[in-house]
């Protein structure tokens, strides 16, 4: 079996419906793909996604519990039925871009020390682009965007932690690890982190893939207390995590992806400015 994504269920219908339909248009056919629901989705989110099931070329499984248990035990619990497979999470509100799975497997296949891969991000915090640690608008042309990324250099580098707007993870650095801890965090965006800190303290690292990219509308909601207690049991985190900020070792990679983004768009432009060949040629003498 391949990589699995995970895609724990949330209340926003609409960025859900983006979602798959981003899904659809840039996973490969049949990537097995797992709704999980929590209870939370509404009439209206249950019904986009049994349109999605009745069409979709992906393999696709939807479950939904009768009963909620809290975001972090379930996807603890999506986590551990999958033991033994790669698998990336990615947050019901996400837009990925073409070829954004494909680009995150071949980040572990090139580097058996990752243990976590997160793509680019518009609202992605230490992944984001084009402006470190902000919420940029969502490009307009995501087929564009991945071709920017697909262009860049292989080189995965370190990021503080995982980015939860996607996330791939390694089978072995989870099991070892161990699963994600219910019981210090409430939102399951915190006890990722957690558990990329526990993979990163094992000897795996937390690597940009800088050839993938995935949209989000916003960043990732905390509970409360969940950063304290992220402090707490990591004190030198958050100043890595603000010393990466400051210090912006990534703005080389991002300005050649800014260039080879302007690249990647500029046929388009000037075909939109100037029409086709075809369609500007005069007509030949009769």
């Amino acid at each position: 079996m391949g990589t699995i994504v995970l895609l724990p269920i949330g209340v926003d219908d609409s960025a859900l419906d983006r979602c798959l339909a981003a899904l659809d248009a840039g996973t490969p056919a049949q990537t097995p793909v797992w709704l999980a629901d929590d209870g939370q989705a509404g009439p209206r989110a249950q019904a986009v996604i049994a349109h999605w099931l009745e069409s979709t070329p992906l393999r696709a499984e939807y479950t939904r519990r009768a009963r909620a248990i809290g975001e972090v035990a379930h996807l603890d619990e999506m986590l551990r039925a999958c033991e033994g497979s790669e698998v990336v999470v990615l947050a019901p509100d996400a837009v990925p871009a073409p070829g954004w799975l494909q680009q995150l497997d071949a980040c572990f296949a090139r580097d058996a020390s990752i243990g976590s891969a997160t793509p680019w991000c518009n609202a992605g915090e230490t992944a984001a682009w084009p402006r470190l640690g902000e919420i940029n608008p969502v490009p307009d042309d995501l087929d564009a965007m991945a071709q920017a990324c697909a262009a860049l250099p292989t080189l995965d580098p370190e990021l503080p932690s995982a980015v939860t707007h996607a996330v791939l993870l390694r089978a072995n650095a989870r099991r070892k690890a161990g699963g994600l801890d219910m019981h210090s965090y409430g939102s399951w965006n915190a006890a990722l982190i957690d558990l990329s800190l526990r993979m990163a303290g094992l000897g795996w690292r937390n690597a940009l893939c800088a050839n993938a990219y995935v949209a989000r509308d916003g960043e990732a909601r905390a509970h409360d207390g969940d950063l304290e207690a992220l402090g707490t049991r990591w004190p030198t985190w958050q100043p890595r995590l603000a010393g990466f900020l400051m210090g912006d070792p990534l703005l080389q990679v991002r300005q050649d992806l800014q260039r080879l983004h302007q690249q990647a768009i500029m046929p388009r432009s000037q075909g939109d400015l100037f029409g086709s060949p075809a369609a500007t040629a005069p007509e030949p003498p009769a």
